[in-house]
């Protein structure tokens, strides 16, 4: 038989938003690349939530946007509502929200995947990964089809070995009844890559026309729209949102699911899978919180041209009779219909800490891994590892260094270290807590942190790059300007600050000394400030936040440099641990499992003590000087 043999640089395994952002990446920087889904239909589909960004996922996707992804310009072009969340609290935790049109979302990104340069899209179901003497030489299609290149990216979400699940019954498919990828799980175990089986879950969606929307709360997007992107011109996303609303289950919702905990396949055994303890199901919400009398329920709409409704917080996997029973109890849904069932799905994905902080594997030269796969969680999650992966992808192939971002630099550096330094027993979700050097990760300096690493590695454009650098000289020219002008306790000034109920002076001080104080900001005191020109809203915040927060902004950059001391001492690939005779047996264990980078690595590997690293580094020091009188003789 005659079958279909082609070639190309990189073949992305997955069209799903790892797999997006990884081809993207590739094809963007010269790499001939080749996209493989299961559905066409199903590029960037979004298959739970219809929203892009939350807390610390806002960060993510302007992270992704700063080093030149797309999905930050995607939402923007296809948002029906935006919210900043947080507002109340300190910028490190503001993020935005943005609802989406999920179908729109979809197009628009395939629409700019076809129309992307040295890209192919194919819809086929990769079956087989080729390699010899562990290194990838291509992958292989249902149909006997050979694509031969010199990286894969893996990015298959939740479909390898998907199962479906609500009640008693089960559906071997992917999600939205897609069909499932079943045969690449048994060419990766047999590479001896380490599966585990891990789930998630989605609500019911409902018809709109089957609520009563006057007995919730109704939630309302932000009267002035932030962009994701920093590309995007806020003026140009100005328009009318679409409301949510908020509802509460009660005592009555509980208790039919108590009554039924035994027809749910999560407390029957029916899911094997592990689920995500920070997205957990309605059945687990009110086990684990019995004390709670009521939940938040969040109705979101679907697009603009559907009447689907999202029942966020309401994720299942009960029985559809039970559902019926438990959705009609919450105020507004009395007479609901239910358009789609809530499930659980189930899916095979990997240990994390096979791969390097490349997200290549350490056994397989030219494999990389991405996304749900890798055992995270979130869109937003996938799309930084995409990135990541495509980057590193594209630059294996064309020889150059590979890209790895750190715990200070950026939270996709804090969500890579997560995943292949630390035993992930459950979908990984990132969270601001996770990240210690939040103060200076905040979501809206991503551009600043990232976009020169863009433009190095050659995915932002000179013009994008520039314009960040004039951001840069702007706001520490204008900080350095309001540091040095003095105002005295004169009437005005008096006036001024009464007028914000800010104490009067006493003697004279800077503009920038009462624009740390709370109550005062930069676009308070302009009256004070005749000299002033019109900056951006986004420089001005910056300004704020650069006055406001410098102290602790400088303690935190202190902590970081003591981190990038450890960071820097590079620790080589073939390190022999079992040289190191002082080092406890579980230390040298884990020390060889992970092969860390770095010292700085190494001290985040669980099992590995602080006196196992002072130990490492008094022998690698030996080590140094040893060499040292060698070169020297």
């Amino acid at each position: 038989m005659a079958y279909v043999k082609e070639e190309y640089d990189v073949a992305v395994v997955g069209a799903g938003h790892a797999g997006c952002e990884a081809a993207l990446a590739c094809a963007r920087l010269g790499c001939r690349t080749i996209l493989f889904t299961i559905s066409i239909d199903s590029i960037a589909m979004m298959p739970c939530n219809p929203n892009i960004g939350g807390s610390s996922k806002g960060h993510l996707v302007r992270e992704v946007d700063a080093l030149g992804g797309e999905m930050g310009k995607n939402i923007d072009k296809t948002f029906i509502q935006s919210k900043m969340l947080n507002e109340s609290k300190g910028p490190a935790v503001h993020s935005l929200r943005a609802q989406a049109d999920k179908q729109e979302y979809s197009r628009q990104m395939r629409i700019t995947l076809e129309n992307t340069d040295y890209l192919t899209i194919r819809q086929a179901e990769i079956t087989e990964l080729l390699t010899e003497e562990k290194k990838i030489l291509g992958c292989k299609t249902d149909s006997g089809a050979v694509y031969s290149c010199q990286a894969v990216i893996l990015c298959t979400g939740t479909y390898l070995k998907a199962r479906c699940i609500y009640g008693e019954v089960s559906h071997y498919t992917g999600p939205n009844g897609l069909q499932a990828a079943n045969y690449l799980t048994d060419s990766l175990k047999k590479l001896g890559i380490e599966m585990y089986r891990f789930k998630t879950g989605t609500p019911a969606r409902v018809d709109k026309r089957s609520i009563d929307f006057s007995k919730m709360e109704e939630q309302k997007g932000d009267e002035r729209v932030i962009p994701f992107s920093f590309s995007t011109d806020p003026e140009s996303i100005q328009k009318e949102q679409i409301s949510c609303w908020l509802t509460y289950t009660n005592e009555k919702t509980h208790q039919i699911i108590r009554d039924n905990l035994d027809r749910s396949p999560l407390f029957s055994g029916a899911i094997e899978g592990t689920g995500p303890r920070y997205c957990p199901s309605i059945e687990d919400k009110v086990v684990k919180f019995a004390d709670k009398n009521r939940h938040h329920v969040f109705i979101e709409p679907e697009g603009l041209y559907t009447n689907e409704m999202y029942l966020g917080g309401l994720s299942s996997s009960l029985p559809e009779d039970v559902q019926y029973a438990m959705y009609r109890t919450v105020a507004g849904l009395e007479n609901v219909q239910i358009v789609r069932n809530a499930y659980a799905i189930e899916y095979d994905c990997i240990d994390a800490r096979q791969l390097k902080p490349t997200l290549e594997f350490k056994e397989i030269s030219g494999l990389f891994s991405c996304g749900q796969f890798n055992g995270s969680s979130g869109y937003e999650e996938a799309a930084a590892q995409g990135m990541i992966a495509g980057i590193n992808a594209a630059h294996k192939v064309l020889k150059k260094e590979p890209l790895i971002l750190d715990r200070s630099q950026a939270y996709i550096g804090v969500l890579i270290d997560d995943l292949v330094t630390k035993e992930n027993r459950e979908p990984y979700r990132m969270m601001t807590s996770r990240a210690e050097y939040r103060l200076l990760l905040r979501q809206d300096n991503a551009d600043l942190r990232l976009s020169e690493i863009g433009y190095q590695v050659g995915l932002v454009s000179e013009e994008a790059y520039q314009k960040v650098c004039q951001k840069k000289k702007e706001i520490e020219a204008e900080v350095h300007r309001l540091e040095q002008i003095q105002v005295g306790a004169g009437s005005r000034v008096k006036a001024v600050l009464e007028a914000h109920k800010s104490t009067p002076l006493k003697t004279a001080a800077s503009l920038a000394d009462l624009i740390r104080r709370p109550e005062l900001s930069y676009e308070k005191l302009e009256e004070l400030d005749p000299e002033r020109v019109p900056l951006p809203a986004d420089t001005i915040e910056q300004i704020n936040i650069h006055i406001k927060y410098d102290g602790y902004i400088k303690r935190q950059m202190k902590q970081v440099e003591q981190f990038k001391k450890l960071e820097k001492k590079r620790i080589e690939e073939n390190f022999d641990y079992d040289a190191v005779e002082s080092l406890r047996n579980e230390a040298r264990q884990k020390l060889k499992l992970y092969r860390p980078v770095s010292i700085g690595q190494a001290s985040r590997i669980a099992g590995v003590t602080p006196a196992d690293i002072s130990v490492l580094l008094i022998y690698m020091e030996q080590i140094r000087r040893k060499k040292e009188i060698e070169n020297l003789d």
